[in-house]
């Protein structure tokens, strides 16, 4: 088998292509079966499962002859198992704790991120109809579908992970699947600030103004972990009040007694049936919430929720992409004029001034590493918006913070 080197340093072995083609003969094999025998697996334990393939298994190599030793031919029904009811060499990166993210590029090229670092895979498909069958197979229970009228699509696993896909003609190189996996269980502050990504002044900052009703954006570039940020600050809402979450894909999990979970629905084949975050957002007015936390503005629904931390709504939270604060500033006056913002920029200063109290910066370092790199109150400076540093960090990546806040 061929060694790969991967960013750690470690040498995973990949499969070699004879062990591809025995996989995929002995998959199909199996299917067949299923097929003539009338058989469905879908009430089958897993015990059972692993049984009957290990069965079959060890009859089709001994009938075939194939040149599988003891150690392949058990890796042979595990990964058989993981295509019969997984999603197949995703499989085990998906159950590993360790792995942030997964990009597959090709057949033959998967990318992994462990803390912070991207490395590439031993995993491999078989070939670009290996990678479509997979995709495919995560869209099937969500009703989506991927072709090349609709080469594009986002979905998400069982257990919460964020998918994107997309085949050709806009794929030019075969199939490419992102997968942003969903943590279990959401870190908490005290994780984060054991980890190094804030400061105990900053973590017990952040809850005071949590309590006091703030309106906070959350900014950020990609893989900063602005969810993550977000998941934490709302585990300090108190819990007699209503929450409504708004997404694109579900991904907040909000530890709390009161919430109301919506998400956003892509038009269908024929164009129609859509609902955008700005319809949920209006819908979610109507709902008697105490505080909307929407998982990301990106469009034309930034006008209305400006309006609603305006508008009763104190203590609402958000996410923006940005590189820094004051790119924030810039992205949510661009976002309102593409939403049809019509009074001029004094006005839509005022109301990003009177609707946003803070922007929590996130940063994501060269090694990996992810932190809190400041905080900054938004405040009026005539007709200007001025942000003051209530937490920074200093050249030495340090968070210090300002003492008259």
């Amino acid at each position: 088998m061929a060694e790969l080197i991967t960013a750690s340093g470690s040498r995973p072995q990949r499969a070699s292509a004879q062990y591809l083609r025995h996989k995929a003969q002995l998959h199909r094999a199996l299917i067949a079966r299923l097929e003539a025998d009338n058989l469905s697996i879908d009430d089958w334990s897993e015990a059972r499962l692993r049984q009957w393939i290990a069965q079959q298994t060890q009859t089709l190599v001994a009938r075939e002859r194939l040149a599988v030793n003891a150690s392949e031919l058990r890796q042979l029904g595990e990964d058989i198992l993981h295509e019969l009811v997984g999603f197949g060499p995703l499989q085990p990166l998906i159950e590993d704790p360790e792995i942030d993210d997964i990009v597959v590029n090709g057949p033959r090229s998967v990318f992994v991120e462990r803390r912070g670092r991207l490395e590439e895979a031993a995993t491999q498909f078989v070939d670009d109809d290996h990678v479509l069958r997979i995709i495919r197979r995560i869209l099937a229970p969500i009703g989506r579908r991927i072709d090349e009228s609709t080469p594009m699509v986002d979905a998400r696993l069982p257990d919460g992970s964020r998918v994107n896909a997309v085949i050709a003609p806009v794929a030019l190189d075969g199939p490419s699947l992102s997968v942003r996996k969903f943590r279990a269980q959401p870190l908490t502050a005290q994780e984060l600030v054991r980890n190094g990504a804030m400061s105990q002044e900053l973590a017990d900052y952040l809850r005071e103004q949590v309590q006091a009703r703030a309106s906070i954006v959350v900014v950020g570039g990609t893989g900063t972990g602005k969810t993550t940020v977000l998941n934490m600050l709302s585990r300090w809402i108190a819990e007699a009040e209503r929450i409504i979450t708004i997404e694109d894909a579900a991904e907040l999990r909000l530890e709390h007694p009161h919430v109301v979970r919506l998400e956003t629905r892509p038009p269908n084949l024929e164009g129609a049936g859509e609902i955008s975050a700005r319809d949920l957002v209006r819908n979610a007015l109507r709902m008697r919430p105490d505080r909307i936390v929407l998982g990301e503005v990106r469009s034309h629904e930034v006008l209305d929720m400006l309006q609603a931390m305006n508008t009763g709504h104190e203590g609402s939270m958000t996410t923006l992409h940005a590189n820094s604060p004051r790119d924030a500033i810039h992205r949510l006056e661009l976002l309102a004029g593409f939403a049809g913002f019509a009074g001029d920029t004094a006005n839509l200063h005022r109301q990003i001034a009177s609707a946003v109290d803070l922007l929590v910066h996130l940063q994501r370092f060269a090694d990996g590493r992810r932190r809190l790199g400041g905080v900054s109150r938004v405040e009026l400076d005539g007709e200007r918006i001025a942000l003051r540093e209530i937490f920074s960090l200093d050249a030495d990546g340090v968070q210090t913070q300002d003492q008259r806040a």
